[in-house]
């Protein structure tokens, strides 16, 4: 009874009516008793067979609301009604949304039945926590990949970001988050996928047991700019649900490039002027509220950890998403085509990578091991060139030779596959008895004192 109550008590005593004054592209422009709208406000307008559209309204101009549509509007009439709805749009999220998969809308689309309301109504659009109400970040937490356990530690109630172009890798690397991480659960926003890999990312790469303490979110790429981006609103929504609820919830979204794509497609429909690249000024404002929304949480509630992929178009790490995300973010983790193409995966370029709450969350032996190895690889990478085409001479510099006898052990300890997990101690125990055995080998190597002098 509690949603049915709390659905009552938003319900207004008055309805508004409008009309449908035109129709520009993809903008609906109404007229009526326009101060009973404000920005955000939602309108029902009949569409095709007289079906309920759900529009929201992005803007005015002339004495006119224009509001953009969140399904196709064929069959739209010049002056049909239009109802319009000043409540703000919320859900009813409860412990029964793990295991499904649902809408933008939150409407169920696994085939699995009605999904069970809470009696808590949470806004789309929530404004994130206040700064000084905010706990610090928590303890680490295990990610079950091992390249980001050792090289970009992560503690609880951070924000990473996954840098990567098109077919590197993004989406199994989630999915292997979602099932290996030490979090309490998993909200996953897919939004703007294809939507021949959406079934394949939740039966494959994500499974059963992945799927169990999870909540997928879905908007295809066909689906309306609404959609998509309210998809992202609502992964972060149902974040906050488990996150005040004392759970530590991991909010996985792919990607923040096609939510800034679908703000831009309604910035530039409600009138807004193209910026860099195309992108409105709307973009870079919406971004920083939606990101602020994941992190901790009060003091003695839980946390959102964030890990959200950013797709670089044209391997351009420095485009203005990807260079706007970057500042926002505690963290970004890359990923190149060119270490795919070797086939290793995940490609994680790890001397790229960073997490901006190390080395504070490792020990001292730990954050030396990594050191240690960042100095072996960044050695390595430098005479990289010259390796290949057989122009560096073993014996010039120790260091490089190290590095050269480590380099395949290195690539064995980043390549993991899909169903292998390895956990933070096991981790860096393996990078351990890989730095280990090469000080032994080395100390072999070297002769001692007694034997120097018996040579001269």
């Amino acid at each position: 009874m509690k949603p049915l109550l709390a659905e009552i008590e938003r319900l207004s005593s008055i309805e508004h009516y409008g009309t449908v004054a035109a129709v520009r592209g993809l903008m609906v422009e109404l007229e009526g008793p326009l101060t009973a709208l404000s920005l955000g406000s939602r309108v029902v307008v009949p569409g095709a067979r007289d079906q309920a559209v759900p529009c929201e309204v992005v803007g005015f101009r002339d004495n006119r609301a224009l509001a953009m549509p969140f399904a196709a509007i064929e069959g739209l009439r010049m002056g049909a009604p239009a109802k319009f709805d000043a409540a703000e749009p919320v859900i009813h999220p409860s412990p029964a949304w793990l295991g499904r998969v649902v809408n933008a809308m939150g409407e169920p689309i696994d085939g699995k039945g009605p999904i069970a309301q809470g009696g808590e109504p949470y806004l789309l659009r929530a404004q994130p926590l206040p700064a000084h109400q905010r706990a610090r970040v928590g303890e680490r937490i295990d990610l079950g990949v091992r390249a980001l356990n050792a090289f970009a530690t992560a503690c609880r109630g951070q924000r990473m970001g996954i840098f990567a172009g098109s077919g590197v890798g993004k989406s199994v690397l989630l999915s292997m988050l979602a099932r290996y991480s030490s979090a309490d659960v998993s909200v996953i926003g897919l939004i703007g996928e294809r939507g021949r890999e959406v079934q394949e990312f939740i039966e494959d790469d994500l499974g059963p047991e992945g799927l169990a303490r999870s909540v997928v979110v879905v908007a295809t790429s066909d689906e309306s700019a609404l959609m998509r981006r309210q998809a992202a609103y609502l992964t972060l929504t149902l974040s906050e649900y488990f996150r005040d609820h004392g759970l530590d919830a991991l909010c996985l979204m792919d990607s923040l490039t096609r939510f800034a794509m679908a703000q831009r497609e309604i910035g530039l429909s409600g009138g807004e002027p193209p910026t860099t690249r195309g992108y409105t000024p709307t973009v870079f404002s919406e971004l920083p509220r939606l990101l602020e929304r994941a992190g901790p949480g009060r003091e003695g509630s839980g946390s959102i950890t964030g890990l959200f992929t950013v797709l670089v178009e044209g391997d351009d790490h420095n485009e203005p998403v990807a260079d706007a995300v970057r500042g926002i973010l505690d963290g970004h983790i890359v990923m190149e085509r060119a270490i795919a193409e070797r086939g290793r995966y995940p490609a994680i370029n790890v001397l790229k990578s960073v997490s901006r709450t190390m080395p504070g969350c490792q020990s001292e032996e730990e954050f030396a091991l990594v050191r240690r190895a960042r100095e072996l690889m960044s050695a390595y990478t430098d005479m990289e060139e010259l390796i290949r085409i057989g122009a560096y001479r073993q014996g010039s510099d120790p260091l490089v030779d190290e590095a050269v006898q480590l380099t395949p052990q290195f690539d064995a300890f980043l390549s993991q596959q899909k169903g292998e997990a390895t956990s933070l101690e096991d981790g860096f125990g393996m990078l351990g008895g890989i730095l280990g055995a090469a000080s032994r080998d080395m100390d072999m190597d070297m002769p001692e004192a007694g034997d120097a002098g018996q040579h001269e």
